[in-house]
């Protein structure tokens, strides 16, 4: 019996086959690209010469080791296969013989640590290393290269990590809401946890080892105490026991008060017995929780967070009181070096290594001192830390990040790995040509025992992890830059858009070339020629005429010092000096004012506003024909994409072109506001061929408080 007839009730037949569609894409995501596989889309390859020649290689896949992380290799090497090949790869104890197959086995073949080898033995390929996480990483490696359609016999070959700890860190909070977070609220359903345990912590955890993340901080550094209390700790043990399934161990950012606040103490000096009992006694509540807890991360005495300066002592007075408390675990301390005072007549630039550098070689063994890339706040483009080459006798960490806090939060398209590799590759001279900064975070310059690198986490509770579905690459470039810094952007750029985007050989390189030139052309609209703007509110809006605030450097003319005379602040030994924290090679490099690179020429000098600069424009010019030109480049970044329609899956192209209309008008808002403002110091006219702005300077700061009302 029909339930409807199609003669007297078209339309609900049409309805309901509406309706069966929308449920059939509803019950199997994979029919669509939503963006939350990541780059583990494994999807089936369509070359069917390619897709033959892997299935033969493939009959079977045997693991002889039964941990979790082995079990976790073998069934991600299934799952890809299975969907590549579109056949059933059994999972087996023993090769099975006569067929090809994939054996995972232990061998201290590939070395120590968490490298891995890849072999071709007889008709298998085979994944050993010393370590399960090593075969983890290699499993990830092989699916990398076939997901890229790459010829089987080039994926042979061993890699290693060059960092020990590669680590993110979320700036989560116990309500759900992220710092600087701009993809939804937490990951971590804390009032959930433990009882229930979201699917969705697997996937993090895999898309973490897929790229060699082992390390993840759960919590915000500007810590609550909540998280070490007998409330929380179950809760992180439960994502503590979803990620040692991956080879991730967990970490938690601790308050620094909390033997007051928690404890009932009269005081949190580091110094007291009885604070140091009591963090002694807190360290082994948390390692019978978590038998593998991987130690602390610590902002101390920085934005108004409590630290052991508070009573008169120093950094590795309160890194070491925690360090001997974690010592007996292997714990580490992961102290944090953005530090700086509201002193007027400072410059912040200097803050970092005015108070670590002094302390070189008194910190414990098991301490890392974590160095953001830059001297003042993640900006779209920094000098790198004058820290790095000064402290020989103290591991340093780099600590990078990935959320965009000052580029455009969640629409506009920044690929961040070409900043990375900015600072990896500069040189700090400090043992000779050569010494460069990815020497000194991997250890190899100056035999650290322990090295860290940390990148601010982007993620969120949004479906597509990131918010801007480009933003997935950022977290992508910092796990391969985090196991090889000699990756360059270029290649990164392309792994990542055949994994994620695209594998026809015309749109990747369409898409990659937005991605590689993205960073530069934010900077034009944004910061050209080392201006910076670290002032308080939101971080997103123009707003170069901020001049009030409880403290100085909360305030925008604090860093770019426009006036009439000209724009820059000087940090040469006529400024504030702050170029001696460098080598001489280093400092010759940027001192002159006529031979200081452009990008980092307004870090360092205070220019005249008709000074000719090498490019043959003088400076007004110069801005203006960056702040036009960076819009510009915006609408060719959008024909690029258009360009690329055919082969993206259509809801991410919508999606991403849509960001880059509204990414379009932010950059003439922020063009608008620069060239405006700066215009009534430097008295000059905007040069041609360039348009007078279409609004005033007050409408724009009408539009500015506007958004800072939302």
């Amino acid at each position: 019996m029909m339930l409807f007839s199609k003669t007297l009730f078209p339309e609900k037949i049409k309805n309901l086959a509406l309706l069966l569609l929308i449920f059939a894409a509803i019950s199997n995501p994979a029919t669509a690209d939503d963006g939350y596989r990541l780059w583990l889309k494994y999807e089936r390859i369509p070359n069917a010469t390619v897709r033959a020649s892997y299935s033969k290689s493939f009959s079977f896949i045997a693991t002889s080791g039964n941990s979790d992380i082995l079990n976790n290799a073998a069934k991600e090497l299934q799952t890809g296969l299975n969907a590549m090949l579109g056949r059933q790869i059994p999972i087996v104890k023993t090769p099975v013989s006569n067929q090809h197959g994939i054996i995972l086995t232990m061998s201290a073949i590939a070395g120590p640590g968490d490298g891995y080898a890849i072999q071709m033995q007889g008709a298998n390929t085979v994944i050993t290393a010393s370590k399960d996480a090593g075969v983890l990483y290699g499993s990830f490696a092989l699916l990398r290269h076939l997901q890229q359609h790459l010829p089987l016999e080039k994926a042979v070959g061993q890699s290693s990590p060059k960092i020990q700890l590669r680590m993110l860190n979320h700036w989560d909070n116990p309500e759900g809401t992220i710092e600087r977070g701009y993809a939804g609220s937490s990951l971590w359903k804390w009032y959930e946890l433990p009882e229930t345990v979201d699917p969705r912590y697997t996937d993090y955890a895999r898309a973490n080892a897929s790229i060699g993340i082992n390390g993840t901080v759960v919590n915000n550094v500007n810590a609550s105490a909540r998280f070490l209390t007998a409330e929380y700790l179950p809760k992180v043990a439960a994502l503590a026991g979803v990620f040692r399934k991956y080879g991730i161990k967990t970490y938690l950012s601790i308050h620094f008060a909390a033997p007051k606040t928690l404890g009932g103490l009269k005081t949190s000096d580091p110094l007291d017995p009885e604070v140091r009992k009591w963090w002694a006694e807190k360290t082994k509540e948390i390692y019978r929780t978590i038998p593998d807890f991987g130690g602390f991360l610590v902002k101390a005495n920085s934005e108004g967070e409590p630290g052991p300066q508070d009573y008169g002592r120093t950094h590795a007075d309160g890194a070491n009181m925690l360090a001997e408390a974690l010592a007996p675990f292997n714990g580490v301390v992961i102290w944090r070096a953005f530090v700086y005072k509201a002193d007027p007549a400072a410059d912040r630039f200097k803050a970092a290594y005015e108070e670590f550098a002094p302390l070189d070689g008194k910190f414990a063994k098991n301490v890392i001192v974590q160095v953001k890339n830059g001297p003042i706040d993640f900006q779209p483009r920094e000098p790198f830390s004058p820290l790095f080459g000064n402290m020989p006798g103290t591991p340093l960490g780099m600590e990078f990040q990935l959320t965009q806090e000052y580029m455009g939060f969640a629409t506009h398209w920044v690929y961040e790995a070409p900043l990375f590799k900015e600072c990896l590759d500069a040189d700090t001279y400090v043992n000779g040509k050569g010494s460069t900064v990815a020497r000194i975070i991997d250890g190899s310059l100056h035999q650290y025992p322990l090295t860290c690198i940390a990148g601010v986490a982007n993620t969120g509770s949004d479906r597509n992890w990131t918010g801007h579905p480009m933003a997935q690459a950022n977290w992508y470039a910092f796990g391969r830059l985090a196991w090889d810094h000699t990756l360059s952007p270029e290649a990164i750029a392309q792994e990542w858009t055949q994994l994620t985007l695209t594998t026809e050989s015309k749109d990747v390189a369409a898409i990659s070339d937005i991605m590689l030139r993205s960073r530069e052309i934010y900077v034009n609209y944004n910061t050209p020629l080392g201006l910076s703007r670290p002032w308080t509110g939101s971080h997103y809006a123009p707003e170069p005429w901020q001049n009030r605030s409880s403290r100085p450097d909360w305030t925008a003319i604090y860093y770019h010092r426009a006036d009439t005379l000209g724009l820059g602040f000087d940090r040469t030994a006529t400024g504030s000096n702050a170029l001696q924290q460098y080598r001489p090679e280093v400092r010759r490099a940027w001192e002159n004012a006529e031979t200081c690179p452009l990008p980092y020429l307004l870090w360092f000098h205070h220019i005249p506003w008709a000074q000719k600069l090498s490019s043959g424009r003088n400076l007004w010019d110069e801005l203006c024909h960056r702040f036009y030109t960076g819009p510009d480049s915006v609408l060719w970044m959008q024909k690029q994409w258009a360009g690329v329609r055919a082969s993206v899956d259509p809801a991410t192209h919508t999606d991403v072109s849509g960001r880059l209309v509204k990414q379009y008008n932010e950059a003439l808002w922020w063009r608008d506001a620069w060239v405006l403002y700066l215009q009534t110091f430097s008295r000059k006219p905007i040069p041609a061929p360039y348009p007078k702005p279409g609004r005033t300077l007050d409408e724009v700061k009408r539009s500015v408080n506007v958004y800072l009302m939302r």
